[in-house]
């Protein structure tokens, strides 16, 4: 009998395709099957050719070729699937064996298919992989959670796989998170701030293209420049590079990024992050900012229509345009710096709300996250991987239980040096009509996180007036309710 394989692989998309070239790549045997057939035949014959691969046509096949105890991963779309390859899967493993979905999924479902796949006697894991492609071939940052006997078993082929940062690149972007839908949840999180960042960026090249006339050239370099400093990250480099790319089609001319219509597409992880965020009742406002910006950049012809009708601000010397913006927008080096600290303190702020989701999810399913190592696992390998992500390592390190970002020394001195550019790019932005919900969004989470006294109290006063929801009062102790109609001054007969 041929020599038994390491690793077993469900679904070969590029994902997937990819991520079992990783694991050979690490000195790995491994299996891969995948639902259409060919495509296991096209991987043997093709990029896997020569390579410490076994191609199988079944998933008996898969499973028989596999050492005990076994490791099988999906990497298939999230959903139904996940729960049909299981079903296939479970009579032909034994106890001590582990499932992995590597997939998008809800972590509702990976809860409950733990749970599911632990009474049957097997072991589950349910991991974020972030990354994309090239992470999946080159190192991505996995995000491991489920059974926590699994761990030991899958560690040391995860911590080979994925990417490696610190002083001498040994630092593996993989951890194990939680038990159950911990580790989904994380990436669900991650990709929630992964839309937050995208649109911060977006706003900041919208402002600078449409106030201070920056070229593709120009826009160029600024990012560059950003990138040698406290915003640089994956998602800044990239956007650097996208401003140099040229039309790539025949009889095209010009840059690419201005061909590119204006309708952003979404897959729903921002949506889910922001709806869970509604039921902890946290206010993750920059990730469900960024879910609304890309649903209004669907409505194109809506807003085509509507911009033939509505009128806005008109050009500089319009009577709106106060002096103090004027005097910013016109001297443009001092215009790129205010959005460069006015994209970071956005910036902080939306992984302040992350956090504080990922603190609240953690209390709420009793998961023990450890939020130092959260950031750790986002440093390389994933979209959002950032220089900016060892600070929040070591704020989580320093003060463990530490209740919000912006209360970190390192946090609040950006903000505090941050604050006067950030509140005149807003500004200027508004006298203008150009849109940046993402940054007026962090600018007013920061302004009603630190007031002591909101005006929630007339809303409350509200509520107990015409539902009779009660209120407590500052006082005294207690809660109470008021017959406002009497109280109230009474109409003139």
């Amino acid at each position: 009998m041929s020599e038994l394989c390491d690793f077993g692989l469900i679904g070969l998309a590029v994902m997937g395709e990819n991520l079992a070239l990783n694991v050979e790549s690490r000195g790995y045997r491994i299996a891969v099957y995948n639902r259409t057939t060919e495509k296991v035949d096209a991987l043997i014959n093709g990029r896997a050719a020569g390579k410490n691969f076994v191609g199988c046509h079944s998933i008996e096949e898969l499973v028989a070729s596999l050492k005990k105890p076994r490791l099988v991963m999906t990497l298939v779309k999230a959903g139904p699937a996940v729960d049909a390859i299981i079903e296939s899967l479970l009579p032909h493993l034994e106890p001590g064996d582990v499932i992995i979905d590597g997939g998008n999924e809800h972590f509702t479902n990976t809860e409950r298919r733990t749970q599911y796949v632990e009474d049957k006697g097997l072991l589950y894991v349910g991991t974020g992989v972030s990354g994309g492609e090239e992470g999946a071939l080159k190192g991505p940052s996995l995000m491991p959670g489920g059974s926590k006997e699994a761990w030991p078993l899958i560690k040391p082929i995860f911590q080979a796989i994925s990417a490696k940062v610190g002083p001498n690149n040994d630092i593996p972007c993989c951890e194990w998170v939680g038990p159950r839908g911990a580790g989904h949840y994380v990436k669900m999180v991650h990709n929630g701030i992964e839309y937050g960042d995208m649109q911060l960026i977006c706003e900041a090249y919208h402002i600078l293209k449409e106030v201070a006339g920056l070229t593709n050239d120009e826009l160029y370099d600024v990012f560059s420049e950003w990138n040698q400093g406290e915003l640089q990250s994956y998602l800044i480099e990239i956007t650097r590079d996208i401003f140099s790319a040229k039309d790539d089609q025949p009889d095209g001319d010009g840059y690419l990024v201005d061909k590119i219509l204006d309708v952003a597409g979404a897959k729903g992880t921002g949506k889910w992050m922001s709806q869970l965020a509604l039921d902890l009742g946290v206010p993750s406002t920059l990730v469900t900012t960024a879910v609304y910006a890309r649903a209004l950049s669907a409505v194109k012809e809506a807003r085509v229509r509507a911009s033939k009708t509505l009128s806005g601000p008109g050009p500089h010397d319009n009577p709106a345009f106060a002096s103090a913006t004027q005097e910013l927008v016109s001297d443009k080096k001092a215009f790129v710096e205010a959005v460069r600290r006015a994209l970071y303190a956005s910036k902080i702020c939306s992984y302040a709300q992350g956090f504080v989701q990922l603190q609240a999810a953690s209390e709420e399913h009793q998961w023990g996250l450890n939020y130092g190592d959260c950031a750790l696992l986002w440093r390389g390998g994933c979209i959002i991987r950032a220089q900016f992500l060892d600070r929040i390592k070591e704020a989580f390190d320093e003060q463990p239980d530490l209740e919000n970002l912006l209360l970190f020394p390192y946090f609040k001195n950006v903000i505090d040096e941050s604050q006067a550019a950030w509140r005149a790019v807003v500004m200027a932005s508004k006298q203008l009509g150009v849109p940046t919900p993402a940054f007026s969004a962090a600018l007013d989470y920061y302004d009603s996180y630190r007031r002591e006294r909101l005006p929630a109290n007339l809303l409350q006063a509200q509520r107990d007036y015409f539902g009779a929801h009660t209120y407590k009062r500052v006082d005294r102790d207690g809660t109470f309710h008021s017959e406002w109609l009497e109280l109230r001054k009474q109409p003139e007969s």
